[in-house]
Parts: structure tokens; sequence; C-alpha cells
């Protein structure tokens, strides 16, 4: 598959570059960054992958998270895809900001006029790796995954339904319990339709009650000034209390004083590369 090279950027001795592709799952055009340390010069790398959330393009993590000089420490490749298809001319896909574009919340829709496009969590899963390990110096064995908000929920919920397949998943905000909070329930009536048993398919906190897989040592950073916290949109309490009764490791560190925005992710973001690198280079 042709890969349209964008832009490129010498970073912390490695290359943060930016590629365009035709998606097959997506049926348009994509845009991911990957970030290439100057391990990946000499040798295969393993691969991380970023999730971002709602409103975000691939610009947002890697212009403001700060996470190169880490990733170059550790010799990880790290890949940041779009966060929706976009330019599908469906209606009403630019309407709202968290539902459409920028909002493809990491399922694979079945509602018309969405699911002949909006099929993220097929295109983070299988098409996206494929075509990193096709093209990119990377160890196809050795795949992490993290995310913001959105994308934390998309990061949790890829890591629960594929067992074995990532190493290690960490979240900053996620989105624990969709199928109870205002994102959830409007963006999965769209995509997934009025059947919620359907939902519970793609909300971390009922994935966690049910997962039989390997080690997953689960990290999770919350602000604790966060206002999508208070206001009810993220529930990491459910989750907690999912994992602690299913006995699958979680640390949850609630920030004093952090908010939702990039500035908290910054803050942070070298520790969740290191937890990462933890177990990708073991």
């Amino acid at each position: 598959m042709a890969l349209k090279q964008i832009s490129s950027n010498k970073c912390f001795g490695g290359f943060q570059k930016v590629f365009e592709h035709d998606s097959v799952e997506l049926s348009c055009k994509m845009r991911f960054g990957i970030y290439l340390p100057p391990k990946a010069e000499t040798a295969k790398c393993p691969a991380l992958y970023w999730l971002s959330g709602l409103s975000c393009t691939e610009q947002n993590f890697i212009s403001k998270a700060g996470y190169h000089a880490a990733a170059s420490e550790h010799g990880l490749v790290v890949v940041a895809p779009d966060t929706s298809p976009r330019g599908c001319n469906i209606k009403g896909e630019d309407e709202s900001w968290d539902f459409g574009s920028g909002a493809g919340f990491y399922v694979d829709a079945t509602e018309d006029p969405w699911k002949t496009n909006y099929r993220m969590y097929s295109y983070v899963t299988q098409e996206l790796p494929q075509l990193i390990n096709a093209n990119f110096p990377v160890d196809p064995q050795l795949m992490s995954i993290f995310g913001h908000s959105m994308g934390g929920h998309g990061a949790l919920i890829c890591a629960l339904k594929n067992p074995g397949k990532y190493k290690s998943v960490s979240a900053f905000s996620p989105i624990c319990n969709p199928v109870l909070c205002p994102w959830g329930k409007k963006a999965f009536s769209g995509y997934l339709g009025s059947d919620q048993s359907k939902w519970k398919a793609y909300d971390a906190t009922h994935l966690v009650t049910s997962y039989p897989g390997s080690q997953l040592d689960i990290l999770i950073d919350q602000g604790k000034d966060d206002q999508f916290l208070s206001d009810g949109q993220l529930l990491p309490d459910n989750f907690i209390a999912a994992c602690t009764e299913k006995k699958v490791p979680v640390v949850f560190r609630l920030q004093e004083g952090y908010d939702h925005s990039y500035y908290f992710i910054a803050t942070f973001i070298t520790d969740h590369i290191r937890h990462h690198a933890k177990y990708l280079n073991a």
C-alpha cells in the first residue's frame, strides 16, 4: 500500500514524520504520525501506538505531548493515527465536535450511514499495524498502546479485546464506562444503534469483567481538576472496581491540580513511555 510522506523533522536524534495513505477499512485517505528513534536506523524497534481524543488529529500528540526524548532514549517507534475518517461526505459528519469527524470512538460502526467508513477499531488493531510492520523497522511481536480521553477508552478496549496482542497499556483521563456517560451514549447510539447490549463490546468496564487473557498491568493517570471527571464523562471508579473484582492489576494515579489538557499529558508522558519500555524492552 502506497505511503505519501507529508512531513519529516529531525527530533532528539530521530525523525518525526507524517504519512498519508488510502485506507481500505475506512474508504478514505488517512494520516498518521510516526516517530522513528535513532535506534531504528540500525535495528527493528518495538512499536507504541497512541490514540488521541475527541476533535484531535494526528498533530495534537506529536506537537504537544513532548514524548520524543523518552521515545528516543528507550528506542521506541511511536505511531499516532488520526481519530476518525475525514471528508467522507456523510450527512452530519462535521456538525458536532463529539460525533463524526474527529470522534470515531475506536469502534466499528454497524449503522447507516456510518458503517462503511467509521471502522476505527479494525483500522487501529489490524490495518494500521500491518501497514507499519510492512514499511518501517519495527518488531511485529512487540507492540503496546496508550491514549487520552476517547483515545484512552480506545487503548483500553483494544488491549482488553485482544489478549496478548499488546505487551502493555496505559491511559490519560480515559472514558472508562462509555455506556453510562453522555459522550458514549451519543456516539454508541449513532454508530452502533439502539441495542445497548452491543455497546458493551466497546466498554472497558464491561470488557474487563470477562477478560480471559494474559497478565496486563494497566497504568492510568487522571487529573483531579479535570472538568470532564466532575461532569461524569470519564467514570474511572467504575473501571477500577471492575478491575479489582477481576484481580486485573491497575495503577490509578489521581493527580492533584491537573486538568484534561496536553499540559497534563506532557507532565507525565515520560512515566508512560517508561511503563511501556519496561515491557517492550524486557
